[in-house]
C-alpha cells in the first residue's frame, strides 16, 4: 500500500497521534524554558522576575487570541496547512531572541512565537486528532497531549545545558535552528481525517451511557472555559517558577532542571492516564478528580526541604496537572458537535492561556513584592479551589437537565 493511500485510511489516525505528540513536544517545550532563561537574563540585563515572567504571558496571551483565528480556519478548511505554517514559524522568534537588547524585543518575539507558531500547532491539531477517532477518543487525545509534557520536561533540560555551555544568546540561536530542522518535515505528514467533511453537521456526541449530552454546546464551552482559566492560573506557578524556587533554596541548577524533567516526564504519563480515565469514568469526572490532587499539592512547594520529598511531590503534581489538561480537552470533544470542535477547543484554550499567563505573571510579581514564593504558590491553590467550585456548579446544571 502506498503512503498516500495509507494517509487516507482510518489507521493513519494513530500515525497522526505520533505526529501531533512530536509537534506538541517541540512547541510546548519553549514555554517551560522561559523559567530556565530567567536567571541568566536577570544577570545580563537586570530585569526583574515579574518582568521576565511576562515573557511567558506574552506567549500564552498571543496563543489565546491567535488560536481563535486558526480554529475558525481549521473548522472550515482543515488543519494541514495551518500546522505547516506554524512549523515554519516556530524557529524564527528564537533566532530573533538570540540578538535582543531590550525587554520590548523580549516580549515581541515571544508574542510572535505564541501567535504564529505555538497557536497554529496546538488547538487545531488537537481538534484534528479528535476527529480521527470514534473509539478510544480519550486515549488518543491523552497520547497526543502527552507530547506537550514530554517537551516541557526535555526541552528545558536541553536549554539548561546549552546555556551552561554557550550562554543564553547561543542557546536561543541553536534552539531556533533545531526547531526549524525538526518541525517542518514532521508537519508535512499532517493530514485531516477523511471523515471530517462528512461529520460537519453531526450533533453533539453521545455520552458513555449512550444518551445525548443535553447542555447546549455554547453553554458547555462557557462552563469548561471558566473553570479551566482558574485551573491554569493554579498550575502555572510551579510550571514557570519551580526551577527558580529550587535554586533560590540552594539546589543546583542541574538538580533543579532534573526535578523539573521528572515532573514533566511523569506528566507525559499523566496525560495518557487522564485520557484513558476519561474513557473509563467520563471526562468531567476525570477532570474534577485530578484537579483535587493538583490543588492540594501546589501550595506545598515553597515549604519542602527534603530532596526526596521534592521529587515525589513534583511527580505527583506532574501526574495530576497533566491528567487535568488531557481531561478537559476530552470534555470539549465529548460535549461539542464536530463542526464546532476546533473553535470549542480554541475558546477553552484561550481561557486556559489567559489563566496560564496571569498565573505565571502573578507568581513572579508577588515574589518581587514579598521576596519569596509562599504567597505566589498559595494563590495558585486558591485559584484551584475556585476551579473546583465552578465544576461542581456545572455538575449541578447537568444533573438538573437530566431529571
Amino acid at each position: 500500500m502506498s503512503l498516500f493511500k495509507y494517509m487516507n485510511r482510518a489507521e493513519y489516525g494513530w500515525a497522526m497521534v505520533a505526529i501531533a505528540f512530536t509537534l506538541s513536544a517541540i512547541s510546548f517545550g519553549m514555554l517551560s524554558s522561559v523559567g530556565i532563561f530567567m536567571k541568566p537574563l536577570q544577570v545580563e540585563f537586570g530585569w526583574s522576575r515579574g518582568s521576565l515572567s511576562f515573557g511567558y504571558s506574552a506567549i500564552t496571551l498571543s496563543t489565546a487570541v491567535a488560536g481563535l483565528l486558526w480554529s475558525f480556519i481549521a473548522d472550515k478548511y482543515g488543519t494541514r496547512w495551518i500546522v505547516l505554517f506554524g512549523a515554519l514559524t516556530l524557529g524564527i522568534p528564537l533566532l530573533l531572541l538570540s540578538r535582543m537588547e531590550t525587554i520590548t524585543e523580549f516580549y515581541l518575539y515571544y508574542l510572535l512565537f505564541g501567535a504564529f507558531g505555538h497557536a497554529a500547532v496546538s488547538s487545531p491539531l488537537y481538534a484534528n486528532i479528535g476527529l480521527w477517532f470514534k473509539k478510544n477518543v480519550g486515549l488518543a487525545l491523552g497520547l497526543t497531549v502527552a507530547g506537550s509534557a514530554f517537551g516541557q520536561g526535555t526541552i528545558p533540560y536541553i536549554t539548561q545545558y546549552l546555556i551552561d555551555e554557550y550562554g543564553w544568546s547561543m542557546a536561543y540561536s541553536k534552539l531556533g535552528v533545531a526547531y526549524m530542522i525538526a518541525a517542518i518535515p514532521i508537519a508535512l505528514l499532517v493530514r485531516d481525517s477523511p471523515s471530517r467533511t462528512t461529520i460537519k453537521s453531526e450533533l453533539a456526541p453521545n455520552q458513555r451511557d449512550g444518551k445525548p449530552f443535553l447542555v447546549k454546546p455554547k453553554t458547555a464551552i462557557a462552563w469548561i472555559a471558566f473553570a479551566v482559566m482558574f485551573c491554569c492560573i493554579a498550575m502555572s506557578a510551579p510550571i514557570v517558577h519551580l526551577v527558580p524556587l529550587l535554586t533560590d533554596s540552594g539546589i543546583s541548577s542541574e538538580e533543579a532542571v532534573t526535578i523539573f524533567l521528572c515532573l514533566m516526564i511523569t506528566g507525559a504519563f499523566g496525560r495518557i492516564i487522564g485520557g484513558k480515565l476519561s474513557d473509563q469514568i467520563g471526562a468531567l469526572n476525570s477532570y474534577f478528580c485530578m484537579s483535587v490532587i493538583q490543588t492540594m499539592v501546589i501550595f506545598t512547594f515553597p515549604h519542602l526541604e527534603n530532596i526526596t520529598i521534592i521529587y515525589l511531590v513534583s511527580m505527583l503534581f506532574g501526574l495530576s496537572f497533566s491528567a487535568v489538561m488531557a481531561s478537559f480537552i476530552v470534555c470539549v470533544r465529548m460535549m461539542v458537535p464536530a463542526r464546532l470542535l476546533a473553535r470549542g477547543i480554541a475558546v477553552v484554550g484561550m481561557f486556559g492561556w489567559f489563566g496560564m499567563g496571569l498565573g505565571g505573571w502573578q507568581a513572579g510579581y508577588i515574589f518581587d513584592i514579598t521576596g519569596n514564593y509562599n504567597w505566589s504558590f498559595g494563590l495558585g491553590s486558591i485559584a484551584g479551589i475556585i476551579n473546583l467550585v465552578i465544576l461542581l456548579g456545572f455538575y449541578y446544571k447537568i444533573k438538573q437537565l437530566n431529571k
